[in-house]
């Protein structure tokens, strides 16, 4: 495997994301669970939900008849 390739399967990013308190609840408790890290949880989630995300529209592609007032 070239360094590079090595390095994009490595690459691992710090990031900050903000959750609603119950939800990461939820998610601590699910992780405690399953014995595995939060981090674990929530890209195993991601990986489980990514299709049904993008299925919901952009706010681009909402036309104005959709938007609520």
């Amino acid at each position: 495997m070239s360094d590079a390739n090595n390095a994009q399967r490595s690459d691992k990013r710090k990031q900050s994301l903000y959750f609603p308190e119950t939800m990461l609840t939820e998610i601590k408790d699910e992780a405690a669970r399953l014995d595995r890290s939060l981090s674990w949880v929530v890209q195993r989630a991601w990986k489980l939900a990514r299709a049904d995300i993008r299925k919901i529209p952009s706010v681009n592609d909402v036309g104005e008849d959709d938007v609520d007032e």
